[in-house]
């Protein structure tokens, strides 16, 4: 099995082997014809600046102070409760150690 697998490989190196080149003139399918170095650069610049106003924003919306509000009023709808479990202290799945 292993033979057959690296006679195919030998078999497929060898046809591309033998293929002609593609011919250079023509249409180009890549980005060749753009500067590269030109793009980096620009993506650079735009990327530094970006992190850079980022920061300011962020420097300057955490500079400014935020409100301390008073506590809510005890509004009588939250039935809040403040009542002992029936249990207990504890929780009602917690492991008791007092056995």
């Amino acid at each position: 099995m292993a033979s057959l697998a690296a006679r195919s490989g030998l078999r497929s190196l060898a046809a591309r082997a033998r293929a002609p080149a593609p011919a250079t003139g023509g249409r180009r399918m890549s980005s060749s014809a753009h500067d590269d170095a030109y793009e980096t650069a620009k993506w650079e610049k735009i990327t530094i600046i970006g992190a850079v106003t980022c920061t300011l924003l962020a420097a300057w919306n955490l500079s400014k102070g935020h409100p301390h509000f008073d506590e809510p009023p005890a509004y009588p709808y939250l039935h809040i409760r403040n009542k002992e479990f029936p249990w207990g202290p504890n929780g009602l799945f917690e492991v008791k150690h007092d056995h």
